[in-house]
């Protein structure tokens, strides 16, 4: 039969992307339901046999069975024993159902709703969607890059860390600003067995700064430098201050498009400096700036339980870190390779 004869529901195609993709279901199952998806998106028999590994009379016959019993008919056929108490169906179903909006006012399923909804019982949701990594519950947020440079301007970038120049220095510079020395009203009551480390719910605000830090992507080293506001003049101090010791190499430095990087002053002091190269991230893109990974792990390690009685004293500790971070210095793994992909929203 030819393949323009198998045709989808919305509902079929997503229980069987679900299956598709999901990491916890049979091997076989998700094979067949990739299948399944190759053949409705047109692929011929014998492609889709070379794509999943089946041969072409085995396409064929999941074709059928699909054709004849829809997404059930995925299943192997019934053996001696006792059967399935839920069909792989009704788990299709769940599974399509817990990835659309519930009826208003509700934002997202619950298990016990979403139970209740299909006849079954809440321990049986919950552990179908561990099976197949769902969590309803989370959520994650995101900003999608309107900049339509983007694909260009990432690609530059993303060059830069996997094949740079010959002979050069590649800079990875940001600020982290307004980082609070908060101060407890109390003492920190220590880590004991069945006992987790606890804090002071009240705190005591000491002040601000922010912190300057150049990234060194060849060998993971970072420079700092702590200041009382970050502003276009301090910009240029620090990136004097990052660029100095490499002698006639060139330096290409990867910096966010914040307003105070590209004032007259800064483009000044780059045209008496043309051994450096400022490279700009898209908007809303300062993630693809490897410095935000270490001003991760910075506030991980220090600051975020950190107790800071004065801003000298969160100036010492933010210092003291980077010498800590730099004796055993790695480059980070950069695996982001392909500037195409990512968040695309049409505005309705």
């Amino acid at each position: 039969m030819d393949t323009q004869d198998l045709t989808l529901s919305a509902q079929d195609r997503r229980a069987l992307e679900a299956i598709a993709r999901s990491g916890t279901v049979e091997a076989r199952l998700a094979r067949r339901a990739r299948t399944i998806l190759l053949l409705a998106d047109g692929a011929s028999v014998r492609k889709t046999g070379q794509q999943v590994g089946l041969a072409p009379r085995m396409v064929q016959h999941w074709k059928q069975r699909f054709i004849a019993e829809g997404v059930p008919g995925l299943e192997d056929a019934p053996r001696p024993g006792r059967p399935r108490a839920i069909p792989v169906s009704k788990e299709a179903r769940i599974l399509a159902d817990t990835q659309r909006r519930p009826p208003a006012p509700l934002t997202h399923w619950s298990s016990r709703a979403l139970a209740q909804r299909h006849g079954v019982s809440q321990s049986f949701v919950s552990r179908l969607w561990r099976r197949h990594g769902l969590k309803p519950h989370q959520l994650d947020y995101y900003v999608a890059s309107p900049d339509p440079d983007f694909e260009v301007k990432a690609a530059v970038i993303l060059g830069l860390y996997l094949n740079p120049p010959a002979h050069s220095v590649v800079l990875c510079i940001d600020e982290k600003s307004h980082i609070q020395a908060l101060d407890r009203t109390q003492p920190t009551l220590p880590l004991s067995p069945g006992q987790r480390e606890r804090q002071s719910f009240e705190y005591l605000r000491r002040g601000t700064l922010s912190l300057y830090a150049a990234l060194e992507v060849s060998s993971g080293r970072v420079r700092g430098k702590c200041v009382p506001r970050h502003n276009t003049t301090e910009f240029v101090r620090f990136l004097e201050q990052a660029t100095r010791g490499y002698r006639r190499r060139e330096i290409h430095v990867i910096a966010d498009n914040l307003s105070a990087h590209k004032t007259p002053e800064v483009q000044a002091w780059l045209a008496r400096h043309p051994r450096v190269h400022l490279h700009y991230t898209p908007t809303y893109s300062s993630w693809l700036n490897q410095v935000e990974l270490w001003f991760s792990k910075l506030e991980r390690d220090c600051i975020a339980r950190g107790i800071f009685p004065s801003t000298f004293d969160l100036k010492r500790k933010l210092l003291a870190y980077i010498e800590h971070h730099n004796v055993e210095a790695r480059p980070f793994l950069w695996t982001y390779r392909n500037p195409k992909r990512r968040i695309r929203v049409t505005h309705q």
